[in-house]
């Protein structure tokens, strides 16, 4: 018994090491296109999230099914659904009201510009949205079957 505790916290720790991994690679994808957004088209931050976390969202599906939870079910429509919700309430909320609030406090406060106070924001958001995700994917959405476990 306590040899079976010991191996499922182990690959809850390397479960969370790999979800890591995939977010850093998904957070370089949403920051470079975020920023080239803003720079090639002038959008405005909102809106440039937007664009950039809808790519950002097609790439954690599919690493975290596969080389996150190690999900192989074939049944997808519910599990896409519910990840695109739940991912998309992190991304578009979240991050949205830390975007939307925190660089005024950051310029009032700090004096810090706005592509500084943005990217500090959009890093902090990042965070609060990392936490949500892996809470629900780990739970809800990628939860292992009883002959998984």
């Amino acid at each position: 018994m306590n040899k079976q505790k010991k191996s499922l916290s182990k690959t809850a720790k390397l479960q969370k090491v790999r979800f890591g991994i995939v977010g850093l690679v998904n957070t370089g994808v949403d920051f470079s296109i975020l920023f080239l957004l803003i720079a090639l088209f002038s959008l405005p931050a909102v809106v440039a999230n937007m664009g950039s976390t809808l790519i950002a969202l097609a790439v954690s599906y599919a690493l975290n099914k596969r080389a996150v939870f190690g999900d192989s079910s074939t049944n997808n429509v519910r599990q896409i659904v519910t990840f695109v919700t739940i991912t998309l309430f992190g991304l578009w909320v979240l991050q949205g009201i830390v975007i939307m609030g925190l660089p005024t406090l950051l310029w009032m406060f700090y004096g810090l510009g706005d592509g500084t106070s943005l990217f500090i924001a959009k890093l902090i958001a990042v965070v609060a949205s990392l936490t949500w995700n892996y809470l629900w994917y780990s739970r809800v959405i990628f939860k292992p079957t009883n002959s998984q476990e």
